[in-house]
């Protein structure tokens, strides 16, 4: 029986997480496969309040605690360094626990590894549950980063991995600061699965304007080499486009360019693998939640 490791990080939403798991044990009832979930604890301020959770599918719950908060990418980035570097494993599938990555899209993701089990799944969003302003941004996102990186990202964190290409993804430094970005990049032997985006469960989302902009510029830096050569073709010919009518109005897009494409390498430094590879360090405790239960 395949083994299959559902990767969670979270920073303070455990109200979410919890409904999310109880979710994932009657989702994967009809599973011919053991699954134990592992939660990446980025140093939560909220502390777990008294919890009785009784799981008929799940094998077992883990809590990674971590010493510093590092952000969602990096824990991520941790729990996968984690896990194969000391654990057993076939499959990890990484999903956001808010309730925003379904839990009933986990068995077409499966599924999908089961035909495919040596590709990595990613859950394609075929539909999208926020409102229109946040549904025009996301698009913008998706159209900015085709641009500068030729890439069209349709997915998230929610991806099935086969432990040889997780293996993979975390002896890259990119992983350290985009996920997805760092898929794409990486690992070309890919499947996808129709997913639609959920609501959060509890809570407005926790994404912004510059949230979605810091990590819409953290996948495009993934691709710098890409976006320098694509920027500097894009300067020459807006340049050439306008010659002879130079003012500060026309030059006004040729230094938002640069700007871009400043911020672009800035946000690049963060792919740090020496960071990466001492991101171990960070973990305080590995709680199992079953003794949580009991205390």
């Amino acid at each position: 029986m395949k083994k299959y490791v559902i990767l969670i990080s979270i920073f303070n939403d455990w109200k979410s997480v919890f409904k999310v798991l109880q979710e994932i044990d009657l989702v994967i009832s009809a599973w011919d496969a053991e699954v134990s979930i592992l939660i990446v604890n980025d140093a939560s301020t909220e502390k777990i309040n008294s919890i009785k959770l009784n799981f008929k599918n799940i094998k077992s719950v883990r809590i990674m605690n971590m010493k510093k908060n590092r952000g969602h990418a990096r824990c991520n980035a941790a729990g996968l360094k984690f896990l194969t570097e000391k654990e057993n494993f076939d499959h990890v599938i990484v999903m956001d626990g808010d309730g925003e990555d379904r839990p009933e899209d986990l068995t077409l993701i499966f599924n999908k590894s089961k035909e495919n089990p040596s590709k990595v799944v990613t859950a394609d969003r075929i539909k999208r549950s926020e409102g229109p302003f946040f549904k025009l941004l996301y698009e913008c996102h998706k159209i900015l980063t085709y641009i500068f990186t030729g890439k069209l990202i349709k997915f998230g964190n929610y991806t099935c991995l086969p432990k040889e290409a997780a293996t993979r993804l975390v002896k890259e430094p990119c992983i350290w600061s985009s996920f997805s970005g760092s898929v794409v990049k990486i690992i070309s032997d890919r499947v996808s699965a129709p997913s639609i985006r959920g609501r959060r469960y509890f809570g407005p989302t926790q994404m912004n304007f510059f949230k979605l902009l810091i990590h819409s510029f953290s996948i495009i830096a993934v691709f710098k080499r890409s976006v320098i050569i694509r920027s500097f073709l894009f300067l020459t010919l807006y340049l050439f486009f306008i010659s002879g009518n130079f003012s500060i109005i026309t030059l006004l897009p040729a230094l938002a360019i640069l700007i871009f494409l400043v911020s672009i390498l800035k946000i690049s430094s963060r792919e740090n693998i020496d960071e990466l590879n001492n991101s171990l360090e960070n973990i305080s405790s590995i709680d199992d939640l079953s003794d949580l239960n009991s205390r």
